[in-house]
């Protein structure tokens, strides 16, 4: 497992395709999209560069990194790796789309992942013409700097495929643990009904945004209260989530509080914005 290929430059692709290379792999960095490629290179490198100020990595390790992304606006490029990775929109079937083209293209023996954060990857899996070897590798974001991934084993993934997507995940110096296929995986379908219960006691009047972080905070020893997660997750992604875990199961305990719908047909969707639950310069 020596050659990857990340799809999407996005925040999630380069930070995907940059562990990569640390952890030693020859990687293929892909975008449809030559400016927003660009623009994942310069994010990769200005990250490289940074490390390097930190005392984090040597210049030659920088260089050494550096030199094993190759960015490529041809899909054809990937047809000799041993792994993909998508990280490109958070929607089923561009995903699914991706997978049936890939399997057109790579050779026989590779392994496709998506980063998904929730979507059915066994329903991926079944339009890809190669079922057995498709897996979920979720990871965090920075992806440089959060330690885990999710392997989520698909209703097709092999036992071979999901050992050696727990291999990658080591080789990228990451923490890896073992979930099975349900909506929103184990971290979100934990972290979602939290946020969402934050924007409720909100919404009620309990207690002010700031006095629930804070409580939170100091009370549960959270780094970052959930209130401000969601205002850094974006509150338009967070509001999709909690409502895919809703659609998903159609139980009225994860509902989506409709003060978070509000905000989001306002614009206030977070950091982004400059406003959602809190003001930002």
């Amino acid at each position: 497992m020596e050659r990857l290929a990340v799809i999407g430059a996005g925040t999630m692709g380069n930070g995907i395709a940059q562990v990569g290379a640390e952890g030693g792999m020859d990687v293929i960095l892909y975008d449809l999209d030559p400016a927003g490629l660009e623009r994942g290179m310069q994010r990769i490198d200005k990250t490289l560069r940074r490390n390097v100020e930190k005392g984090r990595m040597t210049e030659e390790q920088r260089e050494t990194v550096w030199e094993r992304i190759h960015p490529s606006t041809e899909i054809n490029d990937l047809k000799e790796m041993d792994i993909v990775i998508e990280a490109i929109i958070e929607k089923l079937e561009p995903k699914k789309e991706l997978f049936e083209k890939l399997d057109r293209i790579c050779q026989a023996e590779t392994i496709f992942a998506t980063n998904t954060s929730g979507l059915s990857i066994t329903e991926m899996a079944a339009s890809s013409g190669r079922s057995a070897q498709v897996v979920g590798m979720h990871f965090f974001n920075p992806v440089p700097i959060m330690k885990l991934v999710e392997i989520i084993r698909a209703e097709q993934t092999s036992d071979e495929t999901f050992e050696r997507a727990h291999e990658i995940a080591q080789r990228f110096n990451k923490t890896a643990i073992s979930v099975k296929e349900a909506p929103l995986f184990a971290v979100n379908r934990i972290l979602t009904p939290m946020i969402n219960e934050a924007v409720f006691v909100l919404m009620e009047g309990i207690a002010s945004a700031e006095d629930i972080d804070k409580g939170m905070e100091l009370g549960a020893n959270h780094p970052i209260g959930p209130l401000a997660l969601a205002d850094l997750i974006g509150l338009d992604t967070m509001l999709f989530v909690a409502e895919t875990l809703y659609e998903e199961t159609k139980d009225s305990k994860y509902r989506p509080a409709p003060l978070m719908k509000q905000y989001v047909r306002a614009g206030k969707l977070g950091r982004k914005s400059g406003e959602g639950f809190f003001k930002y310069e």
